[in-house]
């Protein structure tokens, strides 16, 4: 790298987060190249470095000061022992990818009802720092043993007596006849910044880069052209971020109206609208915006 004073920002360097990280930073306008399977990468025409690492060595690497911001998981924060509000590492926005739940899972035919009922009983998990946390709230002491991966297929093994792991859509529990005991937390994509960060100035400016795809993400544009009479009630369906755009047509008893709506409500917002006597309605994505 050619400047020391570069925002360094850690990214994972290969797997599922790897491209959820390079596809957040390219949407928002932080473009790079990295060549060969390189560890550094220059952001075009920005004071910053993309530097590739392993995702479960970016909090770390960001609380000591290697990186300045880094895109990992919510649950390697706290695996590192650094989600709490003093540490030399803070959250400086969710990202909305990467959803999952850490959970206590055991055999379908278990006699094991509660976490206190782990007490004395063997875990597999690659997570034993929130573990033993979450068994001490609960009064349970268990031998836990750390592993890097493929936990399900511990208590198969005789290994285990239960597991804690990452869980999103279940399938992989129901393969291996397991189920949920309890659930720990859940997490998701993060950026995380650290306390001796260099540049705070251009951290500041990423942050506001990605709010923009974040929130685009959770958005879409509605248009559609509604009888000026029923306006008011077009707007209670459709009030907009801060309020719709409302525009005149040529025939005077119409407007056309341009707003924000959440993608979750734009299916029964068009149901509504239609039965109101709305016509032209139009859905356009948003790949970025500032609010």
């Amino acid at each position: 790298m050619d400047s020391q004073n570069n925002l360094r920002i850690g990214v994972p360097s290969k797997g599922r987060l790897s491209e959820i990280a390079g596809d957040l930073l390219s949407q928002a306008g932080l473009k790079y190249r990295r060549q060969n399977r390189g560890l550094f990468a220059r952001v075009n025409g920005l004071p910053i470095d993309i530097i590739f690492l392993r995702t479960d060595d970016i909090p770390t690497l960001c609380a000591e000061g290697a990186i300045d911001m880094g895109v990992t998981g919510s649950d390697l924060v706290d695996e590192a022992g650094l989600g709490s509000e003093n540490s030399a590492v803070s959250t400086r926005m969710q990202l909305g990818v990467g959803r999952c739940r850490l959970a206590i899972c055991v055999p379908d035919d278990t006699s094991l009802k509660t976490a206190a009922d782990l007490d004395k009983k063997r875990i597999a998990t690659s997570f034993p720092t929130v573990t033993a946390d979450y068994l001490v709230k609960h009064n349970a002491k268990a031998h836990l043993v750390a592993l890097a991966g493929s936990v399900e297929v511990m208590i198969g093994l005789g290994v285990a007596d239960a597991i804690v792991d990452l869980v999103e859509t279940g399938s992989t529990l129901a393969a291996n006849r397991l189920k949920i005991l309890e659930e720990i937390g859940s997490y998701e994509t993060v950026l995380i910044q650290g306390s001796s960060c260099r540049d705070k100035d251009t951290a500041d400016r990423v942050v506001r880069r990605l709010e923009g795809v974040v929130i685009a993400r959770d958005y879409s544009l509605l248009e559609y052209n509604i009888p000026r009479s029923k306006l008011s009630q077009a707007e209670a369906i459709t009030p907009g971020f801060n309020s719709p755009t409302v525009n005149s047509l040529e025939n005077k008893d119409w407007c056309s109206i341009r707003v924000m709506v959440r993608r979750k409500e734009v299916i029964d917002a068009m149901e509504k609208l239609e039965s109101l006597g709305a016509s032209a309605i139009m859905e356009t994505s948003i790949s970025n915006c500032r609010l």
